[in-house]
């Protein structure tokens, strides 16, 4: 494994056990090599293996989705995959708050 830590450059990696999520979805502790001045994390070809098994179980692997923008009257339309709308329990007709996170995200909230 490597020493240095391969982000900052600077910080030296130590075995720690980390809390993993995914789409706010706690999925476990996990062994994970952790830098000790950045912060940063990487895991092993296992520990990945099993984080991955693990989202599958509680059924959150892949909600991820690309979707297209698209036009309707003066508004911009994106669609809700039904895989995300059935995790975050969307109903037709449900009023939802929207809001930016600086140029390149979008935040969604029931």
């Amino acid at each position: 494994m490597l020493k240095k830590c391969p982000m900052c450059g600077k910080g030296s990696l130590i075995r720690k056990k980390v809390d993993e999520t995914m789409f706010g979805v706690n999925l476990g502790r996990f062994p994970e090599w952790v830098c000790n001045r950045c912060g940063e994390s990487f895991t092993d070809e296992n520990t990945t293996r099993a984080i991955i098994d693990r989202a599958k179980q509680k059924g959150i692997w892949g909600l991820g989705k690309k979707v297209k923008v698209v036009k309707s009257g003066n508004s911009l339309v994106i669609r809700i995959p039904k895989e995300i709308a059935d995790f975050m329990g969307l109903e037709k007709g449900q009023e939802l708050y929207i809001y930016p996170e600086g140029k390149s995200k979008i935040s969604v909230e029931a």
